[in-house]
């Protein structure tokens, strides 16, 4: 064995984390909190749980997104063995049996034997040895508190909300139709529900005024731009919502007029039971939402398995904490990986924490880290994670706005990034070198 290190937080940073170390003859310590203490919005004790969204984007290589997943299947990522082997139907993105991804996944990593899992609530980083801190958007507060205290710097947090589920056996397919928009994917990967003009005025105007949960005194609202409550993207205008999650551009059917507005449902597990509403996060109350999504057509006596919810994230100020190989500036024992960094979505932290360990395990060998190609989009990711101005530091996803590359044709700039991380692999991972 080269060394141990500890991994706290069992999400999907830290499940890439301790499945890579663990499989390059490293020992790892893996800190779990759930299912001992819970978490808001988990609902699980597994390892890498999906809580808002089944979706991971999509999968098109002319994409900054669909790079990515190209990028971490190099680099040999266990996220995107478990999407692959436990995909369902949604046009061009990747979606998952949530369930199924989460178990196996779980299961991986509890069958290796030089991971030992603590189910335990961390309050403090270890003195000694590596750490890797994945704690997630859902930090425990003391845990929070303790970091404030070490990192000197105010944390920073917004609001992330999920979307409600629905059971399609309660759906009115008299009114709901399968179709892909522009026919992507299987051309039938989503339900659709359409709305006349009239019927998208009434439900506007119910969602608009409709109650929300109430934040607590201290609490102000601050959203993450790219998960935005549904009755948030309403206020600022009816527009906002037949032009973006609700616009019907691409749902046309044979035989019948374009609708004023459509909802998409996406098929949530592999027995296509279970279907979330695509684009609805939400904070309104439980009543509520039941209340005013009913105004949908189709989904009129609708089941709701699950409510949408909201929920507060953390995220450090790393532009002021770490180095480009995810170190913390004052110990390089210490990486953070993760949403706390500041990259939303589930690919963008898994990659981090792939990215933390392969440093981690190369600094246990006493090799020099390392950083990434800036012509990938795990690169770049980290670049601005660490080089963003830290007076409005605000989560980023991957997008070819933050990618730096000298080419302008997707494709082309796709090919680089992929021979280039083919490169960086090559010459610092060695994947053939301390495998189980």
């Amino acid at each position: 064995m080269l060394g141990k290190v500890t991994v706290i937080g069992a999400g999907l940073a830290g499940s890439e984390a301790a499945y890579f170390l663990a499989t390059h003859n490293c020992q790892v310590d893996l800190y779990e909190m759930r299912p001992s203490k819970k978490a808001p919005a988990h609902h699980t004790g597994k390892f890498a749980e999906l809580v808002c969204s089944n979706s991971l984007k999509s999968f098109e290589l002319d994409t900054a997104t669909g790079l990515l997943k190209e990028e971490m299947q190099i680099l040999d990522s266990l996220v995107m063995k478990a999407a692959k082997l436990f995909q369902v139907p949604a046009g061009q993105a990747l979606a998952v049996d949530r369930e199924k991804f989460a178990d196996y996944i779980d299961k991986t990593i509890r069958a290796l034997p030089n991971v030992t899992v603590h189910h335990e609530e961390i309050t403090s980083l270890p003195k000694d040895g590596l750490v890797i801190v994945a704690t997630g958007p859902l930090t425990s507060a003391k845990f929070s508190r303790e970091l404030r205290r070490l990192l000197g710097v105010e944390q920073l947090y917004f609001y992330d909300a999920a979307a409600p589920m629905v059971l399609k056996s309660s759906l009115d397919f008299n009114k709901c139709y399968y179709k892909s928009r522009y026919d992507k994917g299987m051309g039938d990967d989503y339900i659709n529900c359409p709305m006349t003009k009239e019927e998208f005025i009434k439900f506007y105007q119910e969602l608009v005024r409709g109650e929300r949960v109430k934040l607590r005194h201290f609490e102000k609202e601050k959203y993450f731009e790219g998960c935005l409550p549904i009755e948030v993207i309403a206020r600022r205008g009816a527009q906002t919502l037949t032009f973006g999650p609700m616009r019907p551009v691409g749902l046309e059917r044979e035989n019948a007029p374009l609708p004023y507005a459509v909802v998409q449902l996406r098929q949530d597990d592999s027995l296509a039971e279970v279907y979330n509403m695509v684009g609805f996060q939400t904070n309104l109350t439980f009543p509520e939402q039941e209340r005013i999504f009913r105004l949908i057509p189709g989904l009129e006596k609708a089941s709701f398995v699950r409510f949408g919810v909201m929920h507060r994230n953390t995220f450090i100020n790393s532009p002021l904490l770490l180095t480009n190989k995810l170190t913390w500036r004052q110990d390089p024992r210490v990486f953070f990986a993760g949403q706390i960094i500041g990259v939303e979505g589930y690919i963008e932290s898994a990659c981090s924490g792939l990215f933390a360990a392969i440093n981690a395990w190369r600094q246990l060998q006493g090799l020099e880290m390392v950083a990434l190609p800036k012509e990938t989009v795990i690169g770049s990711l980290v670049d601005y994670v660490v080089k963003a101005n830290p007076d409005n530091f605000q989560p980023m996803n991957a997008n070819y706005g933050v990618l730096n590359s000298p080419l302008k044709d997707k494709m082309a700039i796709a090919e680089l990034s992929l021979a280039k991380l083919r490169e960086w692999r090559d010459k610092y991972v060695d994947c053939l070198s301390g495998i189980l």
